[in-house]
């Protein structure tokens, strides 16, 4: 999946770049809607992310472009690969700036883990898509 997100002035640091805490923010909403559309019937939470870090800076009226590709199915847990690349205005160089896996658990309403429903395929045509 593929989500995307402009910089705004709320979301810079005291440089006057990206604050990090924004782009865990997005890489943690934009995972959970992709672990979400795929399993629509668990009851997920961040378990974590692998390595942070922030390959580059990025300035305000940058476009963010969010890839989201699963990696890895476990018994209670998903993990998806996310890739960050930016798009810089109004030059139109587009850069990698950061890039992470994110695993997401699915749990019970007492937070105890439990095995992940059937994985929903996505439909090719939305008039297609049946989550029955």
């Amino acid at each position: 999946m593929q989500f995307s997100t402009l910089i705004r002035p709320e979301h810079l640091n005291h440089r006057g770049m990206l604050f990090g805490g924004y782009m865990l923010q997005w890489v943690d909403e934009y995972a959970y809607i992709a672990a979400v559309s795929e399993y629509p019937k668990a009851n997920f939470v961040t378990r974590g992310l692998d390595e942070v870090s922030f390959t580059r800076g990025t300035k305000l009226g940058a476009v963010l472009f969010f890839d989201i590709t699963p990696y890895r199915r476990g018994n209670t847990s998903v993990t998806y690969g996310v890739e960050v690349t930016a798009l810089e205005l109004p030059s139109g160089i587009r850069t990698k700036v950061f890039s992470t896996h994110i695993t997401m658990c699915n749990v019970d309403d007492n937070g105890k883990k439990q095995p992940l429903p059937e994985l929903v395929e996505a439909a090719t045509d939305k008039n297609d898509a049946h989550l029955g």
